[in-house]
């Protein structure tokens, strides 16, 4: 049983200590990145679940491999043009001489994943690839706080029945131990219940965060409804165009192994939140986080802190929907669209 006290402070994932986020968007394209780069280094891994992920660096996280540590996670819009955010967040950082050093030369570790947002009513004439300085943009504006909703790599995020978005939660344990989830919602799924009124991730809501509207009364749900997003996007006859991408962190000190086994039970928020998961044409993935240092915590502890990772990871989701707004040449509504 998590033994949560509450949100933090921001109710972000930076209200784990030395985090910050940044975020960097294009209106037009409607698609935009944000980046996740602590004051130092931090102890990363990742475990994916859905049946097409986009990745960049993701090797380096399994936890047999030589890297411990990474300068720089990435979210990224854009499909397969995304990853190259993740080249311009290596420039930035290799500009402050961050970076694994080998001799003389620095090289910026910065593992990244991206959504499929080409086709959501933004323009995608663009002559050269724009992610390259999204990311450098993103890493310049990174703070303790920033912008959910339709901001950074939510900007063009769709779920089944609404906008998606760029959601974050976090949450306080009983010995002061703090976890966070950041996470970018393009599911193939629905985030709420037929009817569009209930998110899925309602039992875990805390102080009205994502409008209050409570668990849906009616029970028997096996899925949702049949998919606004899937019907106009399959208008261009477009198929495979889904992923939901998150990172989950915690400030307790946690080895590699400790935070792969992380970003695996953090999956269960994500089922919670988001029916159906983890299909065939989602990319779903988890980044594991840790910037705490010593010897690592007890399995007693890590139980607790991976439960309020999957809680933090379903609420950061319901935010993401929730705090989407409209914009020009949207494709489907708003969650606050459809309920007024």
């Amino acid at each position: 049983m998590v033994a949560a006290v509450s949100k933090g402070p921001r109710n972000l994932i930076t209200d784990v200590a030395g985090l910050r986020v940044g975020n960097a968007q294009d209106d037009h394209i409607k698609t935009g990145t944000t980046v996740l780069v602590g004051d130092k280094p931090f102890t990363a891994s990742v475990h994916v679940m859905g049946g097409a992920p986009g990745t960049k660096e993701t090797d380096l996280l399994a936890p047999d491999k030589t890297v411990e540590q990474v300068d720089a996670l990435v979210l990224s819009g854009g499909s397969a043009f995304g990853l190259d955010a993740c080249s311009g967040v290596m420039d930035g950082l290799r500009a402050m001489r961050r970076g694994f050093a080998i001799g003389d030369i620095r090289i910026p570790i910065v593992p990244g994943a991206i959504i499929f947002d080409l086709i959501n009513g933004g323009a995608k004439d663009w002559g050269e690839n724009p992610y390259r300085a999204l990311g450098r943009e993103a890493l310049t504006s990174a703070s303790e706080q920033f912008a959910i909703g339709t901001a950074g790599a939510g900007t063009g995020a769709m779920a089944a029945m609404q906008k998606g978005g760029l959601g974050s939660a976090s949450l306080t344990l009983a010995d002061g131990t703090t976890v966070g989830a950041l996470v970018v919602v393009n599911a193939l799924g629905s985030v709420t219940t037929p009817g569009d009124r209930h998110f899925w991730a309602a039992p875990f809501e805390i102080d009205g965060e994502f409008g209050g509207a409570g668990p849906d009364p009616n029970a028997g749900h096996v899925t949702s409804e049949p998919s606004r997003k899937e019907h106009a996007m399959m208008q261009q006859a477009t198929q495979g165009a889904n992923t939901t991408i998150a990172i989950v962190a915690t400030d307790a000190p946690l080895s590699k192994v400790q935070c792969h086994r992380l970003a695996v039970t953090a999956h269960d928020g994500m089922a919670r939140a988001i029916v159906p998961s983890h299909t065939p044409l989602d990319g779903d993935l988890v980044f594991g986080v840790s910037t705490g240092a010593g010897t690592p915590v007890d399995q007693t502890h890590f139980r607790e802190i991976a439960a309020a990772a999957a809680t933090c990871l379903a609420r950061a989701i319901a935010r993401g929907a929730y705090e989407a707004t409209s914009a020009p040449g949207d494709i489907i509504p708003t969650y606050r669209e459809l309920n007024g």
